[in-house]
């Protein structure tokens, strides 16, 4: 899709505006007293056939590494590409905007967390040519609900995993990572991630993890590996991703 990188790119600049003006302290600059209560996030993903990002916010008012009460709130978008057989086999360019308000609680058991949520998940797609076969096609609001895990077993080591369901088509995302520290620097390891719009479009992966990388005051993420889908269709897909603590 020719206008799949215009779109990606700028979501990703602003993204990444929205994440850089404040710098993150390091981790250790935090005590128990002093805990971050805000993370904003920005992230990117692109393959051959789509692109989107999206960045957003996660408060927590007791600290993000304390049990208690947690909002997030994101938003973003993107473009894609299926296959409609309805249409003879035409490709179909969508593009797709969608925000999401999402109350949750953090469940922090020594180097286990775990945030639950539930909330609102709005959408909007756009389809060229119109397939009026289409899960998705125009705007909806419907219930999300979901979890994200971060474990690290040693100081070496990590496993993080999320899971999130919406009404919204319905629509699934799912992702497991395990990584090693390297270098004292950043953990690096394999990830499978999984995600559908309704039942027109589905997409798999396997590939490789940088996490937690800590870099110009932020925090970086990045992966690169092969996506496999419901069109039958191949190719390398690539995600960057940043955080910020404060």
């Amino acid at each position: 899709m020719r206008s799949v990188g215009g779109v990606a790119a700028a979501l990703v600049a602003a993204a990444v505006l929205f994440v850089c003006p404040v710098r993150a302290q390091p981790a250790a600059a935090y005590d128990a007293d002093d805990q971050a209560r805000l993370l904003l996030f920005a992230s990117t993903d692109l393959w051959r056939h789509g692109g989107f990002a999206h960045g957003g916010v996660l408060w927590s008012p007791d600290g993000l590494d304390r049990d208690g009460f947690a909002l997030k709130v994101a938003f973003g978008g993107g473009a894609y590409r299926y296959v409609s057989g309805a249409l003879g086999q035409v490709d179909v360019d969508g593009r797709q905007m969608a925000g999401e308000l999402l109350l949750g609680w953090r469940f922090v058991r020594g180097p286990v967390s775990v945030t639950a949520f539930a909330g609102l998940d709005v959408q909007q797609h756009r389809l060229s040519p119109d397939d009026a076969s289409a899960g998705l096609r125009g705007r909806y609001a419907g219930a999300k609900t979901g979890f994200e895990l971060w474990f690290e077993p040693d100081p070496g080591a990590m496993v993080a995993a999320h899971g999130f369901v919406s009404t919204v088509g319905p629509s699934y995302n799912a992702r497991l990572a395990a990584g090693w520290r390297v270098l004292d620097t950043a953990y690096v390891g394999p990830e499978v991630q999984g995600f559908a719009f309704d039942d027109n479009y589905k997409q798999w992966r396997t590939g490789l993890h940088i996490t937690a990388l800590r870099f110009g005051g932020l925090e970086w993420s990045a992966g690169l590996g092969w996506a496999g889908d419901s069109d039958n269709r191949a190719s390398l897909y690539g995600r960057l991703g940043l955080l910020s603590r404060h």
